[in-house]
């Protein structure tokens, strides 16, 4: 027996929270509910080896580069890598990340809304935001990706399955 489109969509709303739901979270939930992984953090005079190492035994997209004094002074992306480094006669060895880094990058405090850091992300272009504390020391990093998995949550995985068009019928047989 057919499943008729209306029944789906009429269980996957019952089942689902709807955008009231979503748009809900999206103002009240802060980054602290977000699963973030840990950062990579290194020292401003850390190889550009070094950091690229970590990023990559980390599986990070990001470094955050820290002063003396352990507050923020740059990040270094993957962005970075392949834009300033790739393809370049550098000494990976003996060049520091402070030369390469993107310098005081925009920074939120881990009680910002997930909106405001969605916002943020799209509208300044920026793939990863770094989470400060008050004396602007890194506790984080945020990704669009966390952002996105996050969200998804908030929807029953039957509607994410849907076709993109659930009504829409085949003219033809496939195949034939």
């Amino acid at each position: 027996m057919p499943i008729d489109d209306d029944d789906v969509l009429a269980a996957a709303q019952e089942e689902c929270p709807g955008p009231a739901d979503l748009e809900s979270a999206l103002l009240t939930e802060t980054l602290d509910h977000v699963k973030t992984q840990p950062p990579v953090v290194v020292e401003a005079g850390a190889t550009l080896a070094e950091t690229i190492s970590r990023m990559q035994q980390g599986l990070r997209g990001c470094a955050l580069v820290v002063n003396e004094a352990g507050r923020l002074a740059g990040i270094f992306t993957e962005r970075d890598v392949l834009m300033r480094v790739a393809g370049r006669r550098i000494d990976l060895g003996q060049t520091a990340v402070r030369d390469y880094m993107t310098p005081d990058p925009v920074t939120l405090p881990s009680d910002s809304s997930v909106a405001f850091a969605l916002n943020r992300m799209l509208i300044e272009g920026f793939r990863h935001i770094p989470l400060v504390d008050e004396r602007g020391c890194p506790t984080g990093v945020v990704s669009q990706r966390e952002l996105i998995e996050y969200l998804s949550d908030f929807f029953n995985r039957d509607l994410l399955n849907l076709p993109p068009e659930p009504r829409a019928s085949s003219r033809s047989r496939e195949g034939a």
